[in-house]
């Protein structure tokens, strides 16, 4: 490896992990290797999705005790 490609990975580790993806598609792309496609959602799964980001605009979260008796109940 080079120094050069060496220092931008350095660089690239202090961005956000989607800026990280992203660089990494590009570099795969330039490598001329392929990504496997995304797997697509079912209507079901994007709906679950959906309602799940609208609770979190709400604000709507588990408190530390639902948490934590979710992880009792599974013995975590």
């Amino acid at each position: 490896m080079t120094k050069l490609l060496e220092q931008a990975l350095e660089a690239v580790r202090l961005l956000p992990a989607s800026d990280q993806d992203e660089i990494a598609r590009v570099i795969i792309e330039l490598a001329g290797a392929e990504l496997p496609p995304p797997i697509p959602l079912s209507t079901e799964e994007r709906e679950a999705i959906a309602r799940s980001k609208a609770a979190a605009e709400r604000g709507e979260f588990a408190t530390d005790e639902e948490v934590r008796a979710v992880w009792a109940k599974h013995g975590l």
